[in-house]
């Protein structure tokens, strides 16, 4: 409907103006009912300026709602002058309609004025005034004045709840909720729908106890009550309450909100084939799928059949030209691979909003297109779209050169975006994975305010680039600042605490954790594992196992792997039994490693090939380089060294040199002359004349009683290590002062070191070297058996360096202390 095709109505003298006005006011209504603002704008116009007719607060009211509507201040604060000098601001409708045109312009301090003018205010003022409050930040005042009103009716309740649940004042929210309970004000299926909607894992019991009162109240039959059931039983991963309360609506409603929530919940959950059927179920039912349906299932698969019969189901029930849907096609195909087909889909777009173009960047960068992703941007650009916090952080995230990231951050601060938490967050968090820790400290404190993400994004930056320390500080400055953290953010400390075998600030975060109730949390269980682990209190580990309610293939392998750290073989392989059997967990490669590990330090053999075996011809895993080190470790340590070259040869992978090592090992400790040669030929070629080599290479021809041999390769070892050290800033009268092991010692220390406690006496010397090894090959190999390295002077009375080797589960760890040889480079 047009305005135009009154516009003579308005210059013809009639008798009744009433009538007139009233049938004008109807037009008001319906042009803004219908969305031509403009044309509303306009006939208002007209009739103030004509003679015959005075708008009446029908029609100012109305007016005033598409300016609202409209978003349009400037035109509304014009209404609002004739409104003052007409005298009907006191008319309820149009000081309603005056509260919505601020409410929606976000002009809280207008909102107020009007509010307080108006004598006697109805529910729609109350609601309006809480909601904008809520939502502009000024939660106080609304339950200031919320307190004031006479008369709380569960509208009123309903926005105040509603204003602080969708604006992150969720404990005000649950308090009041719980205020509304005990005065025995009724609820609502808005009231419901609010509440359940901040019921994640942490609140899940409160969340069950509001699903009984749902069901008292015979509130379960509503629709948006339903949806936020699911919402709520999917965010807390609660699979089976989900599918309870969907069957339940099945006999009760029908809709395609419901299947929406339900596929969606699934989808969240990582149950995208559970999320097709329910897809599958809802055309059985003849329901039509809707936008949104789509987008859902679209954007979370990643299967190409799939995903292209779902795309072209939606373009034969015409959503073809549907911007979101074509956006959704685009991620489906960028998942499976098909770039090409997201390139297609995308330039096909007759209009790309904002979100096509990160969807395409977001592509891009996931497939590490990194110049593709650039050039995107700066067409974006051409287009006259402004890029948002999505867009810098797909940007960032294909950004793999520092100066890349320096690139964006002038992109960023060209288009005032360094504002945005989101932003800086992203910038933050590829400085740390650029190790620019400095560039990353100064953007997180110029941030303002700091969200959890912010902390988060440091004290893991922190961690990822050794700097535990500093990681600690800053989680306990997080506390102080009253951002509580999360189960992501603990587990960082958790991992800190073990990087560094702080026990005791591990503890204090385990009290947290249980203080806070995070505990069931799955992640944080499996890092306190590794963490008590780490630390040498193995009883906790288990404890915290055993306490654990979801156990998943992480918590198997984070005690298995503990049981190896601690040299228990046969409880490892136990627990490895009980996975599967009481677990039902199927074992993967990081299982098998553990477990290996463990049969190989406790020499466990049998069990070791034995489960070798079952990795292979019962889960069809081929081995990878971790587990045929264990393998090739544990066969050696029993003497089968042939069989361990057998086993290395056969498998078509490219073996690492740990694995080489643990043969050369088993060569010396067995003597097996043959394959020493050849593995230290190997070794030599690979770590460029490593001294160790040499080392232990004389050893195993000595052992064999091949002196001349073993002289030979000691003249071969002098002048490469002479070259390393000079290469390292050791200078020749230095050179002639380096430590020398004992020939009988060092060979000790390199064979049966591995299978007793030992001490190797370090002698300094004025003479050549004739037999030396790095302290960081000796503390590789000692910690490689579980041992820990302890370094310092002896008692003796000449200079001396003694090392200890002692069991890692004693706590024990290696110190070094060279104050009389300042320059040494070890």
């Amino acid at each position: 409907m047009k305005f135009t095709c009154f516009k003579d109505s308005l210059t013809t003298i009639t008798e009744n103006t009433t009538k007139q006005l009233i049938e004008l006011n109807c037009l008001l209504a319906s042009l803004t009912r219908s969305h031509h603002y403009s044309d509303a704008f306009q006939l208002f116009r007209q009739i103030l300026s004509s003679h015959h007719l005075k708008p009446d607060h029908y029609t100012l009211s109305t007016t005033l709602t598409a300016c609202a509507n409209h978003r349009d201040t400037n035109t509304g604060n014009q209404f609002h002058g004739h409104a003052i000098r007409a005298g009907l601001k006191t008319y309820p409708h149009v000081a309603n309609s005056l509260l919505s045109l601020y409410a929606k312009s976000e002009d809280l301090d207008s909102v107020k004025r009007v509010f307080i003018e108006i004598k006697r205010p109805d529910v729609y003022s109350w609601t309006t005034l809480l909601s904008a409050c809520t939502k502009l930040g000024e939660v106080g005042y609304a339950c200031q004045m919320f307190d004031q009103m006479p008369h709380q009716n569960v509208a009123v309740w309903n926005a105040i709840i509603t204003g602080c649940a969708e604006n992150g004042y969720d404990e005000i929210a649950l308090d009041l909720f719980q205020r509304m309970h005990l005065l025995g004000v009724g609820h609502d299926n808005y009231t419901f729908a609010s509440v359940l909607s901040l019921c994640f894992l942490e609140l899940l019991e409160f969340g069950r106890q509001v699903h009984s009162l749902v069901i008292k109240t015979g509130f379960i039959v509503r629709v948006s009550v339903i949806n936020a059931l699911l919402t709520m039983y999917t965010n807390c991963e609660r699979v089976a309450d989900a599918y309870g309360v969907f069957e339940d609506a099945e006999n009760k409603v029908l809709d395609q909100i419901t299947y929406n929530a339900m596929i969606a919940g699934l989808i969240t959950m990582g149950r995208d084939e559970e999320a097709l059927v329910i897809f599958k179920d809802m055309q059985d039912v003849c329901l039509r799928p809707t936008e949104l349906t789509f987008v859902s299932v679209l954007s979370s698969s990643s299967c190409p059949r799939v995903g292209h019969q779902v795309h072209a189901l939606a373009i034969k029930m015409g959503f073809e030209d549907f911007t979101s849907v074509n956006n959704a096609a685009i991620t489906m195909y960028s998942s499976c691979g098909d770039l090409p087909a997201a390139q297609m889909v995308f330039e096909r777009l007759e209009w790309k909003d904002i979100i096509s173009w990160n969807t395409m960047i977001a592509s891009y960068a996931q497939w590490h297109l990194n110049k593709e992703a650039i050039l995107a941007y700066m067409k974006m650009q051409r287009e006259g779209i402004e890029p948002d916090v999505f867009t810098i952080g797909s940007l960032l995230v294909s950004s793999e050169m520092l100066v890349i990231v320096e690139t964006i951050q002038a992109i960023v601060l060209r288009n005032a975006l360094i504002t945005k938490t989101e932003v800086s967050n992203a910038l933050v968090s590829s400085f740390c994975k650029h190790k620019n820790m400095k560039q990353a400290c100064q953007i997180f404190e110029d941030i303002c305010p700091k969200n959890l993400i912010s902390w988060n994004s440091i004290i893991s930056g922190f961690q990822l680039n050794g700097f535990p320390v500093q990681g600690l500080e800053q989680f306990c400055e997080l506390l102080v600042s009253g951002v509580r953290p999360n189960a992501y953010t603990l587990s960082i400390m958790l991992s800190i605490c073990a990087s560094i075998s702080t026990l005791r600030h591990g503890k204090q975060i385990h009290g947290y954790i249980l203080k806070c109730w995070y505990l069931p949390e799955t992640t944080l269980g499996n890092a306190l594992i590794a963490l008590y682990a780490k630390c040498g209190v193995l009883h906790w580990s288990l404890r915290v196992f055993n306490e654990m309610i979801d156990k998943d293939i992480v918590s198997w392998n984070s005690i298995i792997s503990a049981y190896a750290q601690h040299g228990k073989g046969k409880e490892a392989v136990q627990c490895y039994g009980e996975m599967q059997v009481l677990g039902g967990i199927k074992p993967d490669n990081a299982t098998f490693t553990a477990v290996l590990s463990a049969c190989s330090h406790a020499g466990l053999i049998d069990d070791g090939i034995r489960i070798f075996n079952s990795m292979v011809n019962t889960y069809g895993l081929e081995p990878g380089v971790d587990q045929l080190s264990c393998i090739a470790d544990l066969l050696g340590r029993a003497g089968y060294v042939d069989e361990a070259e057998r086993l290395v040869n056969h498998k078509h992978i490219d073996i690492d040199v740990s694995t080489w090592w643990t043969l050369f090992s088993s060569c010396a400790a067995h003597g097996n002359l043959r394959l020493g040669r050849i593995v230290a030929e190997f070794l030599l070629e690979a770590e460029q004349n490593n001294p160790a080599v040499y080392v232990l290479l004389s050893n195993i021809y000595a052992n064999a009683g091949q002196w001349e041999e073993a002289a030979n390769v000691r003249e071969l070892m002098k002048r490469p290590l002479k070259e390393i050290l000079r290469g390292q800033g050791v200078d020749g009268e230095t050179f002639q002062k380096q430590f020398q092991i004992k020939r009988d010692a060092l060979a000790h220390a390199l064979g049966a070191i591995f299978w007793q406690d030992s001490r190797v006496v370090v002698y300094h010397t004025d003479g050549d070297v004739h037999d030396n090894v790095g302290c960081e090959r000796l503390e590789a190999l000692f910690a490689r058996e579980g041992y820990a390295l302890r370094i310092g002077h002896s008692d003796q009375q000449a200079p001396s360096v003694f090392i200890d080797a002692v069991p890692a589960s004693g706590g024990m760890s290696y110190e070094v202390n060279f104050s009389s040889y300042n320059g040494l480079n070890w």
